[in-house]
């Protein structure tokens, strides 16, 4: 993104993100600050730049649950960036070929004003998507991570000197191990999640505290050596590549790789300079990236994100399968991609094959005014969390029963659901419980909310959290 615009608009440009030293982020903020660039690029905090004169706000790929913070200040930089457009009366562009569902109604009711995109750049073609069940491929005696058409079409791309992506939102190497004499699965100590094996440093990590341990050889229950591996990561995906073509030079792009400064854009640049045969990557890789030369992406499993415990599950797999669709075929030449999925009947699946957003949208919108999910309402996720699990559990009924008390006594139309463990029930040594409530966000809700944690607050207990999010990110 800053290429592109260094090339357009010359040196006018300050850039904010994480991955700046203190004082590059200084140089930058004080360039902004005296007024001495024109454009300012970043992630999510660059909404907060000392801008003197701003003049317009664009959001890219506005779909994407980068924009809000998990972590406190738990703020949305669309909603804070919709705040800064109408007070300084200036346009906010939000851009996407996946646009949020409810970014969509509001732009279907008038709300904002819809502008539609009916062609790519250069005039390029979409990409022809098949669709490959993996059912049949195991009905077939082929069990590798690979179907047989996906490893043609690879071969095909080798032979004409094209570039090919391949998909897997998965890191590491296998995401559990398992001893399969007594059943013993390896768990992170501070989280109830299993170990993911990672196969590069021969250990096993956790993806949530980043807790480290040496690889298991004997079960350290029964003493059996009888350890398999079970599920895929990127780390096996490029080993499985690199054994049934030889011949093809390959990259990785994940968490694990990007760990140093510059990193990220290293890969992008060997991938694109060296003309490297085979990209592998997580969801990273899909992000607007634009590699004229790639003819061919392969999504290996399109089912990690719809069985997970959230209402946008299909959103979110609608989402990413078109915009991995859309890294295949942006130079002259057509695309094509292929979609592993054990569930090709479902309707995100087969309307990702369209590539059609508004008959997804209709479909989605349809499911959600039954069920009363946002856009219809607005969902407020009290997570309760403590080092004692039963401290956790009776803090969780009582703050429900307060809560449910000052509703019924003001009168807040508030939908409330009774406390339950979350799905993840402990995240660095921190047993978590949550309390959901179904409501339209305004001002009396807020306050009735805000009114009983303070009551809650007053109690004193201080070994016992609660945070209270508006729409989470993750349902987890």
């Amino acid at each position: 993104m800053v290429n592109r615009f260094l090339s357009r608009f010359g040196d006018v440009i300050a850039v904010l993100h994480s991955k700046l030293s203190a004082g590059e982020r200084y140089d930058q903020w004080k360039k902004i600050k005296e007024n001495k660039v024109k454009i300012v690029i970043g992630a999510r905090s660059a909404i907060f730049a000392p801008i003197q004169n701003i003049g317009i706000i664009i959001i890219d790929e506005e779909h994407d649950t980068s924009y809000k913070s998990d972590t406190t200040p738990r703020y949305n930089a669309k909603d804070i960036a919709k705040y800064l457009a109408k007070t300084n009366d200036i346009p906010l562009v939000l851009g996407s070929a996946t646009p949020d569902v409810c970014t969509f109604e509001n732009a279907k009711n008038g709300e904002i004003e819809l502008l539609k995109l009916t062609k790519r750049a250069n005039e390029s073609s979409l990409p022809s998507i098949e669709i490959v069940d993996l059912r049949q491929e195991l009905a077939n005696g082929n069990h590798s991570m690979i179907s047989k058409r996906l490893y043609e079409e690879i071969e095909t791309n080798l032979k004409n000197k094209k570039q090919t992506i391949l998909f897997l939102n998965r890191r590491g190497f296998s995401t559990f191990v398992m001893c399969r004499e007594c059943g013993f699965t390896a768990k992170c100590r501070r989280c109830n999640v299993s170990l993911t094996y990672h196969a590069e440093d021969a250990k096993l990590k956790c993806h949530y505290c980043g807790y480290e341990s040496k690889n298991l050889h004997v079960c350290p229950v029964c003493n059996s050596k009888n350890i398999k591996y079970f599920g895929t990561g990127t780390e096996k995906l490029e080993e499985q590549i690199k054994k049934n073509f030889p011949q093809a030079t390959t990259i990785r792009m994940d968490i694990d790789t990007v760990t140093k400064k510059n990193s990220h854009e290293d890969i992008l640049n060997k991938f694109t300079n060296e003309n490297i045969d085979i990209l592998i990557g997580t969801q990273m890789v899909v992000k607007g990236h634009h590699f004229p030369n790639v003819t061919l992406v392969g999504v290996i499993a399109a089912d990690g994100s719809l069985n997970i415990e959230d209402y946008r599950a299909n959103e979110r797999t609608f989402q990413i399968l078109v915009q991995v669709a859309g890294r295949a075929g942006r130079g002259k030449e057509k695309g094509r991609v292929i979609i592993q999925t054990y569930n090709p009947e479902n309707l995100c699946i087969e309307y990702s094959k369209k590539q059609d957003y508004e008959m997804f949208f209709n479909t989605e919108i349809a499911l959600r005014k039954q069920l009363k999910y946002p856009p219809l309402c607005d969902i407020i996720m009290l997570g309760i969390s403590s080092k004692n699990e039963e401290q956790v559990k009776n803090m969780a009924n009582k703050f429900y029963s307060l809560l449910h008390k000052n509703i019924k006594k003001y009168s807040v139309p508030i939908e409330l659901f009774m406390p339950v463990p979350a799905p993840i029930s402990k995240i660095k040594n921190r047993y978590r419980w949550r309390i959901i409530g179904k409501c339209k966000l305004n001002s009396k809700v807020i306050d009735i909310v805000n009114k009983t944690l303070e009551e809650y607050y007053s109690w004193g207990n201080k070994e016992t959290r609660i945070v209270a999010d508006i729409n989470p990110n993750s349902m987890m």
